[in-house]
């Protein structure tokens, strides 16, 4: 059965994948403007929140706008409505339209921009650039009644624990005698209050990543037949999943810069980009980082890479990477927009699965600020 989700619903299927805690420290992701308690039908994805996009959300209807880059990047002191940003704010509340943004933790989330990005760019074997943290593990040990271990390992399961390598739902049991005696307001699965109760159950322990342990525990809850589980929860001296800024991998063939960088116009669909190098060098190991990353030039170096594919290179940037031997190509901030429909397609995949009704769209409106004469 198919139901309508509310805003924190569709944040929820984005956040399953691409968790607000990935993001960098002091990026501002989540919610934006509005309420997450609204019941959401239409999904706008764009790049950026602006008058125009806005005025395309009005006449579609859009309940959720979701951006990659924050409407609100810097505290607010006032809300002036005779400004760009009031106006944005003014319409969104007027038309009642939730702003929710996904930023960083989308560029370095798997399957997040840099991946959408390093496709495009038919690069292979990807690794992340600039490593930012490692995932936490955990080891739950739940303990449940023999005849619902099946369903919960399960759910367990299907919510992101249990996954070692390329197997999942990975547990380890052992069977014992569970006791407890129902409170007088209880109303108990098995047994009767004030009376001690036996259970034959079975342990369950299972590995959960950091990223997962919310959501684990969640359905630890609904999936338990008790209406307090018992659960016991243990740090492990182990790391899980490596995340990380950008990512550095090879092209199948090697081709000269010129080549490649003519490539990226096409790809991105840019008029002109900037290259720095010698155009007829031999390039096949490539860095990208969506965005501004030139910043990260020396670890594309240190990662091997022949040419680091990014925004908003600087002058000196540029010649201190060009005196190291890197070559950069700078197709501007704005081909980070192939996130719109990417994400796009990712909600319509997730909502379905979901049995959500909702429609998901990408933004239209071109938000890139420069001209190519």
């Amino acid at each position: 059965m198919s139901s309508i989700p509310s805003a924190r619903d569709v944040a929820a299927l984005l956040e399953k994948w691409s968790p607000q805690h990935l993001a960098m420290e002091g990026d501002p992701v989540g919610l934006m403007l509005g309420s997450l308690e609204k019941k959401v039908k239409k999904v706008l994805v764009t790049l950026d929140v602006t008058e125009a996009v806005v005025a395309e959300a009005v006449e579609k209807r859009t309940d959720l706008i979701i951006s990659h880059h924050p409407l609100l990047f810097m505290p607010l002191t006032e809300v002036d409505t005779s400004t760009p940003k009031g106006r944005v704010i003014q319409q969104c509340l007027q038309h009642d339209i939730t702003v929710y943004t996904a930023h960083t933790n989308l560029d370095i989330a798997p399957g997040g921009v840099n991946d959408w990005l390093a496709d495009a760019m038919e690069i292979k074997a990807t690794k992340e650039l600039v490593p930012t943290k490692k995932d936490q593990l955990y080891k739950l040990v739940a303990f449940v009644p023999e005849e619902d271990t099946d369903q919960v390992r399960w759910a367990l399961g299907d919510a992101g624990a249990g996954h070692i390598g390329d197997y999942s739902h990975c547990t380890f049991n052992s069977e014992g005698t569970g006791t407890f005696v129902p409170g007088d307001e209880t109303d108990p699965h098995i047994g009767n209050r004030g009376a001690l109760t036996y259970v034959a159950e079975k342990k369950i322990e299972t590995v959960v990543p950091e990223s997962k342990l919310t959501q684990v525990l969640d359905v630890l809850g609904r999936a338990h037949p008790y209406e307090e589980p018992a659960y016991d929860l243990y740090p492990l001296g182990l790391e899980g999943e490596s995340y990380g800024l950008g990512r550095v991998g090879t092209l199948a063939t090697s081709m000269k810069l010129e080549k490649f960088a003519s490539s990226l116009k096409e790809i991105f669909t840019v008029e002109g980009l900037r290259v720095v190098g010698d155009l007829e060098q031999t390039v096949q190991t490539i860095a990208v980082i969506g965005g501004d990353g030139s910043k990260y030039w020396q670890q594309a170096l240190a990662a091997g890479a022949d040419v680091l594919v990014t925004g908003d290179v600087k002058f000196h940037t540029a010649q201190d990477a060009e005196a190291a031997g890197l070559a950069l190509i700078d197709p501007g901030h704005h081909i980070e927009a192939i996130m719109k429909q990417a994400l796009a397609d990712r909600f319509a995949q997730d909502a379905q699965a979901s049995g959500y009704q909702m429609k998901a769209t990408a933004s239209t409106v071109d938000t890139e600020p420069f001209t190519f004469l």
